[in-house]
């Protein structure tokens, strides 16, 4: 069990490509990331990792071995878990990234049914609009909106995204509610959305004749915003039209402070994906959070296609 512990030490390491960042994922101090490494180089009888003052790079044997130790470290999870029945306390640290807004306004929330039932597990949560490296940064899994980017990561389509268009009723009262495509054109203004501010608007989507395709509008704007936070407080206080996932506005939808429009022509659903690392079977705990974020999120979701 102690060299399963430098193996871990180890991986971690190499992962991350800092024994500081290494140690802090694990809640260790950084002499002993660097004890457990040489002690584990000197086991094996070769150098694993070079290290210089600025970075950590594995040797050409530290290839060979950081693959072969990832693989030994899932399999003893498993193993370990094999027998292990529905709500069986887990344990150890669980790492995961989240798009902001739908951490904030749905998972976080629902978080304390989650801790309550698993009080043993140590959760970290990272809660950003940016793709995350998910081996450098050491997440366990990640979930992502729209596509995956990186074809040696491991993704679990959960479903798409629903999204609906709204406004205010004070933008409503002003404005009048728009009841075609056509309708949008004549007096109507939305929000604009981009991540990198100055770029060229989306535009106003809606599906066509087909119902597969979808395209876009050009409408005018004087708002433009690059974050989901400011884009949804923008179209509560009245400065505009804004096409949402029903997931983040939902509670505004039941409240009357949002009201939708154009039910029959919505905005494309958005792909959302569970993402672990490249490894044959995620960790049992890895694997709880999984499905019980599958479960939470299903009311929000058109089910993906299976193949």
């Amino acid at each position: 069990m102690h060299n399963l512990e430098h193996l871990l030490i180890f991986t971690r390491v190499a992962d991350m490509r800092s024994f500081s960042h290494a140690a802090e994922s694990l809640g260790i101090q950084k002499g002993r990331a660097s004890t457990a490494v040489k002690r584990l180089e000197e086991t094996v009888g070769v150098r694993l990792l070079h290290r210089t003052t600025r970075s950590v790079q594995l040797t050409e044997d530290g290839r060979v071995f950081h693959a072969r130790a990832r693989d030994l470290l899932a399999d003893c999870d498993n193993l370990h878990s094999m027998f292990s029945v529905d709500g069986a306390p887990l344990r150890g640290r669980l790492r995961i990234d989240l798009p902001t807004e739908l951490a904030r306004s749905t998972i976080v929330p629902a978080l304390p049914d989650f801790i309550a039932r698993h009080p043993e597990l140590e959760l970290e949560l990272s809660s950003t609009d940016r793709q995350v490296d998910l081996i450098e940064e050491g997440f366990d899994c990640v979930l992502r909106i729209g596509p995956i980017g990186d074809d040696t990561l491991i993704a679990r389509p959960l479903g798409r995204m629903r999204m609906v268009n709204a406004a205010s009723p004070a933008y409503l009262s002003r404005h009048g509610v728009p009841q075609s495509l056509e309708d949008l054109r004549h007096g109507h203004h939305t929000i604009h959305y981009n991540r990198i501010l100055g770029s060229k608007p989306y535009g106003w989507e809606y599906p066509t004749g087909d119902g597969n395709t979808y395209a876009t509008l050009a409408l005018p704007g004087s708002l433009h915003v690059n974050s989901v936070q400011a884009y949804e407080a923008a179209g509560l206080a009245g400065l505009g039209l804004i096409q949402a996932a029903l997931s983040g506005i939902g509670r505004h939808l039941e409240s009357g402070a949002l009201i939708e429009i154009l039910p029959e022509f919505p905005p494309e659903p958005l792909d959302v994906s569970l993402v672990v690392p490249h490894r044959s079977n995620p960790l049992h705990r890895v694997r709880t959070f999984m499905k019980w974020m599958e479960d939470l999120l299903a009311p929000y979701l058109e089910l993906p296609n299976r193949y």
